[in-house]
C-alpha cells in the first residue's frame, strides 16, 4: 500500500548549453539588462564638468551623483539577492531594471545638486536587484562548463552600457546639454527592460528548497567567514577602485589644459570599453588554462602597467593607458565574480551580492577619493593610488587555489 506522506522525486534543473535556444535567450535577455543597467550608474560620469558647472558646485560635490548611485547598489544589494531566494530571480531582476529606468527618465527634472544626488541614490537602490541576482540565476540554469563564458557574456553587455552611457551622454550634452543627455539614457534604458522581460526563460526547477528568512541570515554568516570568498571580494574591491578612479577622474583631466577636450572628444575616449567587451567573454578560457590565480595576477598586472603609461601629457599615451587598465580590469572582474558564486553551493545569489557590495562601495570611495587626489596632487596622485592597488591585488591572488571549487575553504 502506498504511504500517504509520500512525495513524488525531485527533478533536477534542465541546465542549458552554449546549443539550446533559452541559452541563447537568457544571454541575449541578460546582454540587454547589462546594457541597461550600466547606462543609468554611471550616466553622470562623463558629464561631471558640466554638472559642476551647471549646477554651481565643486568637483567633489559633482562626483557623488556617481558615488551615491554606487553605494545606493552597494546597500540594495544584500537585501534584494536575499528577496531573491524567496521569491525568484527573474522577479527581482525585471522590477530593478524597470524602477531604475523609471527614475532615469525623471532625472532631467531634477532642480539642484542635492535633489539629482538623492534621486540617483534611490536609482542605485532600484539598480541593486539585477546585478544582485544575475549571475545567481546564471549559476542555477548554466550548465557549470559554460558559467564562467556565460558571466562573461552578462558582463560584457555591463561594458557595452558603460560605454553607452559615457560616449553618448558626452554626444547629446555637447549638443543638447546634460538634462537632454540624462532623459535620452533613460528611455535607453527603458528599452533594454522590455527585451529583457520579453526574452528571458524561466527560472526552471530550483537546485535547492527557497531558503527562509532565519536560514538566508546564517548562509550570510557563513560567508563572511569563509577565507576564500574574503579574498575574492578584496580582490573585487581593489580591481574596482583602480577602475572607477581612471574613468571617474578622466573627464577631468581631458578637458583641462593641455588638452582642453569638448565632452564630445571626452566621450570619444569611452569608446576604449569595447576592450571589455572583447575580453570578458574570453577570460573564463584563460582561467580554465592556466588558472584563476595566475589570470587575477596578469589583470592585476595589466592595470598597473596602464595607469603607469597614462602619465604622459599624450592623448595617444593616455588611450593605450586606457586600453590596457580596461583590459586588465575586466580581466580580474570577470574572473573574480565568478568565482564569488561558484565558490559556494547554497544561497549563491548572497554570494555574489556581498562581492558586488563590496566592489560597489569600493567604487564610491575611489570615485571620490581620486576626485579629491586629482585636484590636490594631479593625475600623477591617482597613478600612485592605482598602482598600490594593483600591487595589494598582486599579492592576495598569489594566495588563491589554482581553480575554484564548491565550498573550497582553502587557505
Amino acid at each position: 500500500m502506498r504511504s500517504r506522506t509520500s512525495t513524488p522525486p525531485r527533478t533536477e534543473p534542465a541546465l542549458l548549453l552554449p546549443a539550446d535556444p533559452e541559452y541563447r535567450r537568457a544571454m541575449v535577455a541578460l546582454f540587454s539588462a547589462g546594457v541597461g543597467v550600466f547606462l543609468l550608474l554611471y550616466v553622470t560620469q562623463g558629464l561631471l564638468p558640466q554638472l559642476a558647472s551647471g549646477l554651481q558646485v565643486s568637483p567633489v560635490v559633482a562626483s557623488l551623483t556617481i558615488s551615491a548611485t554606487t553605494a545606493g547598489v552597494a546597500l540594495g544589494l544584500i537585501p534584494m539577492s536575499s528577496l531573491s531566494e524567496i521569491v525568484g530571480r527573474v522577479p527581482v531582476m525585471t522590477g530593478s531594471i524597470v524602477t531604475a529606468s523609471v527614475i532615469g527618465v525623471v532625472l532631467p527634472l531634477c532642480p539642484d545638486a542635492w535633489w539629482l544626488i538623492g534621486l540617483r541614490g534611490v536609482q542605485g537602490l532600484a539598480l541593486a536587484g539585477l546585478p544582485a541576482t544575475a549571475m545567481a540565476y546564471l549559476a542555477d540554469r548554466i550548465d557549470p562548463r559554460h558559467i564562467t563564458a556565460a558571466i562573461g557574456i552578462y558582463l560584457s553587455g555591463n561594458s557595452i552600457g558603460g560605454l553607452g552611457s559615457r560616449f553618448v551622454s558626452g554626444l547629446v550634452a555637447e549638443w543638447a546639454g546634460w538634462r537632454v543627455a540624462l532623459g535620452v539614457l533613460g528611455v535607453l534604458s527603458m528599452l533594454c527592460a522590455v527585451v529583457f522581460r520579453t526574452l528571458i526563460p524561466g527560472e526552471g526547477p530550483r537546485r535547492s528548497d527557497p531558503l527562509t528568512p532565519r536560514e538566508l541570515v546564517g548562509t550570510l554568516g557563513r560567508h563572511l567567514r569563509n577565507p576564500l570568498l574574503l579574498r575574492i571580494y578584496l580582490l573585487g574591491a581593489l580591481f574596482m577602485v583602480v577602475f572607477g578612479a581612471v574613468y571617474t577622474v578622466l573627464g577631468f583631466r581631458l578637458e583641462a589644459s593641455p588638452f582642453g577636450l569638448s565632452e564630445g572628444a571626452v566621450g570619444a575616449f569611452f569608446l576604449i570599453y569595447l576592450v571589455g567587451t572583447m575580453t570578458s567573454p574570453r577570460v573564463g578560457k584563460v582561467a580554465g588554462s592556466i588558472g584563476v590565480d595566475r589570470t587575477l595576477m596578469i589583470g592585476a598586472v595589466l592595470a598597473a602597467i596602464g595607469t603607469v603609461v597614462t602619465v604622459a601629457d599624450s592623448l595617444a599615451a593616455i588611450a593605450v593607458g586606457l586600453i590596457i587598465v580596461t583590459a586588465g580590469f575586466f580581466t580580474g572582474h570577470v574572473v573574480a565574480s565568478a568565482s564569488a558564486s561558484a565558490s559556494v553551493t547554497t544561497a549563491r545569489a548572497q554570494a555574489s551580492a556581498l562581492y558586488l557590495t563590496v566592489y560597489y562601495v569600493a567604487n564610491s570611495v575611489g570615485a571620490t577619493v581620486a576626485t579629491a587626489t586629482f585636484h590636490g596632487h594631479g593625475w600623477n596622485g591617482v597613478v600612485v593610488l592605482c598602482v598600490a592597488c594593483t600591487v595589494a591585488a598582486g599579492l592576495v591572488a598569489t594566495t588563491l587555489p589554482r581553480h575554484i571549487r564548491p565550498e573550497t575553504r582553502g587557505a
